[in-house]
């Protein structure tokens, strides 16, 4: 890969935004490169948990606009652009492209393993907005964030309408979108975009001190089943949703191999040994409640 680094080691993925002379700053590339990077991780029955950083003093710097300020016109028709993310739009002098920081948020929604931000240095923009469907954000005292889109003259991006408000209050999303104002690691904690800040040298050690206590202690596939229902449910409009899947998950995984085992551990006093495994044994628990899906055929823009 170019600009991402990925590693496995012990059961903990990490992916690393890795192009530290540019400051992380997101391209093409690094759109491709993340989405086949979490595909990998999803695919390993051996990776429980994965982190989230960057190489260098930052997280990542936003969307890389070093080339000229028609930068948006000149990534709309991107020779570059990842197959299948480019549309002809009727009456569009150039084609419409899928945002691609959305692409990569929508996959790290779907994935079957918890994810870690450990935010450690600057994250603007797309750099921010790929933290929101990360499961924990830890950060480092150095980080700042800035949801920068409307001092550029464009707007959100990377599903961050849906993710802001639901991991945040309605009045601390709106604020930071409509100020468009970088602000620090302090803010972040206080506002609870952040569980914990960090000095510099403590953040991954304490991301991977997490992590390691995910991987160690808990059946993969009821992690997995886990994040799917909770993350679902926050758009669910009625708590009987919740109800049927989660009766069908009790009914699949009380009587699993990792089940038995983990009562018979709690009795024991001993370690449990959970064999299950993701993807493999992942049952479906929300198959009645089935996601929807990018339709550029209902793409019509108007000015």
């Amino acid at each position: 890969m170019e600009h991402i680094a990925l590693t496995v080691e012990d059961g903990i993925a990490t992916i690393r935004f890795d192009r530290p002379d540019s400051l992380n700053a997101f391209t093409d590339t690094m759109e491709a490169e993340l989405i086949e990077a979490f595909d990998a991780v999803d695919a390993d029955p051996e990776v429980r948990v994965v982190v989230l950083t960057g190489n260098g003093r930052a997280f990542c710097a936003g969307m890389d606009l070093s080339a000229s300020s028609d930068a948006f016109r000149e990534w709309r028709s991107s020779p570059t652009a990842p197959a299948g993310t480019s549309y002809d739009v009727p009456g569009q002098d150039l084609p419409v492209r899928r945002d691609g920081g959305g692409r990569v948020v929508l996959r790290m929604f779907e994935l079957d393993k918890p994810i870690i931000a450990a935010v450690n240095g600057p994250a603007v923009g797309v750099g921010s907005t790929i933290t929101l469907p990360c499961d924990i954000r830890l950060a480092s005292e150095t980080a700042r964030f800035g949801f920068v889109f409307n001092r550029r003259g464009f707007v959100p991006e990377s599903c961050s309408t849906w993710f802001l408000p639901r991991v945040v209050p309605m009045q601390t999303a709106l604020e930071w979108v409509y100020t468009g104002r970088v602000f620090g690691a302090a803010e972040a904690l206080e506002k609870g975009l952040v569980r914990t800040v960090y000095p510099a040298d403590e953040l991954l050690p304490a991301a991977y001190e997490l992590a390691r206590e995910i991987a160690d202690n808990t059946a993969p596939v009821s992690t997995s089943l886990a994040r799917r229902m909770m993350w679902r449910m926050l758009g669910a409009e009625h708590p009987v949703i919740a109800h049927t899947a989660e009766t069908l998950g009790i009914n699949l995984r009380g009587v699993s191999a990792d089940a038995h085992d983990g009562i018979a551990a709690f009795l024991d006093k001993r370690a449990p040994v959970f064999t299950d495994r993701v993807p493999d044994d992942v049952p479906d628990v929300l198959a009645a409640f089935p996601a929807p899906s990018f339709d550029p055929t209902q793409l019509e823009i108007t000015r």
